[in-house]
């Protein structure tokens, strides 16, 4: 690795001047493109305090062997070079935006003489007109199918098209209807694109002027008593409306828009697009990217508007030229006017940037962002499913942490208080890389005075038990009868012990495991903020590269921990505050209590409800309701919420 200090340029080298920088690798290999409006400024961000940059910032200068810039004249330059260098080199520590499945696009070849509608994936080509995405190729084929009676473009590939020219027969579209058999000289090369074009303005959004022609049409046949001819007119409106009715009306006002909303979490994060014409949604699409590199929302944001609209098609021109007059975003980037000159620029015309805050465009939005969660949902699930990737995650576990063999059972502890009171600890279990539901426990701790002394005491409640289960099960490993499920919880060590913390709580743990004499169980700590590993007693943490598939699975176990703990905490507190209202209140024991917490979950919502109410709770009379409502508003009542749980159990 190269000495981050080892390329610093000299003092003064470095211009204030906007521009582009590019760091390389000892190779000349480019590593990471970034942008600034001072280059002094920024520059010297990296070289000014090593030992406090981000983890990642550090890998990436520590990779790097040399780094040179580029001076332009404006912000909007900056951008233009940044996206296109970004494309160029593909570096390794910049966002990179990934598909979340292959899409299907609605594709129209205007570079053929006889141009053909068919279903498209991949690369798009010079000369050939894209409608799209969509979420699935059979919705593309049910409109294709109901717009052929209206506007016959040929569907047929090469083959059969010159199969048919040579046999003077057109296939069985071309009798039926839904193709004007061009291969058979029905139509001219020139009404064929006449009708391929009327094709693509209806995809496009110009659905009115159609209807208006259509309707205009039919009468005039119908004055001519052309009943046959007004009648097949008829139909053809009515495919156009069944057509539209499928993509629903979202903003009343016809606006075209892009809607970009993201869902994220420390390492991942998933990004969704709703295509907006005319006031329709018309298509949709979806994106994933590991972070390599800490970042922000707004940076997010800045990063996809300029990788989604940068792209440029074979020939040079945009491919996205049909960028609408208004994009909707979940955050402004850093420098929203640079970027609205850019997007300007590549759309030549007017383009409106912005955040929704109300109406429709809001409702959209949530909507889009809806989607977004259920994209990264669904891909975290698809890759915690994977016996592949999880088999991976437990190799690097294993290497990172120097272990003698996979941490096949991993258990993971968090405490969760709140100004050190109703302190609790979770004990979340993951075997082979998947959560273990029903062995997950619970603490409520007594003698815990801060988050160490909670961490050592629910380590040394868990192994004591598994040591006490353990000597028992061999006294009667001879026996007929062994113990059952229930006495046997704690009777499974794990191979790894993972806590939420950093240095000191790995110590903790480690500490009590040392006392106990267990020496076959490994402790890290897992630390939110910069994702590092800590092993007891090390100066420095273990920092796993962003896209391990290792630090992915370590970050699953610390979350479901988080919300464990937090779920019976907020139980706990919930139940303390209900008890200490209705403390005193006469015929109301810890039964009765226990059945109103249940009910309403917190003394807010107990508080909120009348007497009929309270009345209904089972064990509850008229009589007593009317106490509790009294003394619920003779006093200070106190919030809190509960979360039902399942297979899960105090411990």
């Amino acid at each position: 690795m190269a000495d981050p200090l080892g390329f610093r340029p000299a003092p003064g080298e470095i211009p204030e001047a906007p521009g582009v920088y590019r760091y390389r690798d000892g190779r000349g290999r480019v590593i990471y493109v970034g942008k600034a409006k001072s280059l002094r400024q920024r520059l010297n961000q990296y070289f000014a305090d090593f030992a406090g940059l981000h983890p990642r910032t550090q890998a990436m200068l520590t990779e790097a062997a040399s780094v040179d810039w580029t001076i332009v004249s404006t912000e909007v330059e900056a951008l233009q070079l940044e996206y296109s260098w970004i494309k160029e080199y593909d570096p390794k520590f910049n966002v990179k935006y990934r598909d979340d499945k292959s899409y299907p696009y609605l594709a129209v070849t205007m570079s053929e003489d006889y141009p053909r509608v068919q279903v498209m994936r991949g690369a798009k080509k010079r000369g050939t007109r894209y409608f799209g995405p969509y979420s699935h190729a059979w919705a593309i084929r049910d409109t294709v199918d109901t717009l052929l009676r209206v506007f016959p473009v040929r569907t047929c590939s090469p083959g059969v098209f010159k199969r048919s020219g040579q046999i003077g027969r057109p296939c069985l579209l071309g009798y039926i209807g839904k193709c004007s058999a061009p291969c058979v000289g029905r139509v001219s090369a020139e009404e064929h694109r006449l009708l391929a074009e009327d094709f693509c303005d209806f995809m496009a959004g110009q659905s009115a002027k159609f209807n208006r022609r259509l309707e205009s049409e039919m009468k005039a046949a119908a004055s001519r008593e052309e009943y046959e001819q007004a009648a097949r007119l008829r139909d053809d409106i009515r495919a156009l409306q069944k057509a539209l009715e499928k993509q629903a009306i979202v903003l009343g006002d016809g606006t075209d828009c892009d809607v970009v909303a993201l869902a994220e979490d420390h390492l991942e994060a998933a990004v969704q697009v709703f295509y907006v014409r005319g006031g329709r949604v018309r298509g949709q699409r979806g994106w994933v990217l590991d972070k390599v590199e800490e970042t922000t929302t707004a940076d997010l944001v800045e990063a996809f508007l300029g990788q989604f609209y940068g792209t440029a098609a074979p020939d040079g021109t945009p491919e996205n030229a049909g960028i609408p007059r208004e994009v909707l975003v979940p955050a402004m980037p850093p420098d929203p006017a640079a970027m609205t000159l850019w997007l300007e620029a590549r759309r030549g015309g007017t383009v409106s940037l912005r955040v929704p805050v109300r109406g429709d465009k809001k409702t959209l939005m949530e909507t889009v962002e809806r989607n977004a969660k259920e994209t990264l949902t669904l891909h975290k699930t698809r890759r915690a499913s994977d016996l592949t990737t999880r088999s991976k995650a437990l190799t690097e576990i294993m290497e990172a942490l120097a272990l003698d063999e996979a941490p096949l059972r991993i258990e993971c502890y968090d405490i969760s208080n709140l100004m050190g009171t109703n302190v609790v600890a979770s004990m979340v279990v993951f075997e082979d890389g998947l959560a273990r539901k029903s062995e997950y426990r619970r603490f409520s701790l007594r003698d815990a005075t801060d988050d160490l002394t909670a961490m050592a005491e629910v380590i040394r409640r868990r192994f004591t038990r598994y040591l006490e289960e353990n000597k028992a099960e061999r006294a009667v490993a001879d026996a007929s009868d062994d113990l059952t499920p229930e006495k046997r919880k704690f009777a499974y060590p794990p191979n790894l012990v993972v806590v939420d913390g950093a240095l000191g709580q790995a110590d903790a743990a480690a500490r009590v495991l040392a006392d106990l004499e267990i020496t076959d169980v490994a402790v890290c700590g897992l630390a939110k903020r910069l994702e590092e590993v800590w092993l007891p007693g090390e100066e420095y943490p273990v920092i796993l590269p962003r896209s391990s598939e290792g630090l992915y699975l370590l970050q699953r176990v610390r979350d479901e921990a988080h919300r464990f703990a937090i779920t019976y905490h907020r139980q706990k507190r919930g139940k303390a505050a209900i008890e200490s209202t209705l403390d005193g209140v006469p015929g109301l024991g810890p039964a009765r209590r226990s059945a109103l917490l249940k009910e309403f979950g917190s003394v807010r919502k107990l508080s909120s409800a009348g007497a009929e109410e309270i009345a209904a709770v089972p064990g509850i009379g008229p009589k007593l309701a009317a106490t509790i409502v009294a003394a619920l508003h003779s006093g200070t009542t106190n919030s809190g919420t509960t979360s039902g749980t399942t297979g899960e159990k105090d411990a």
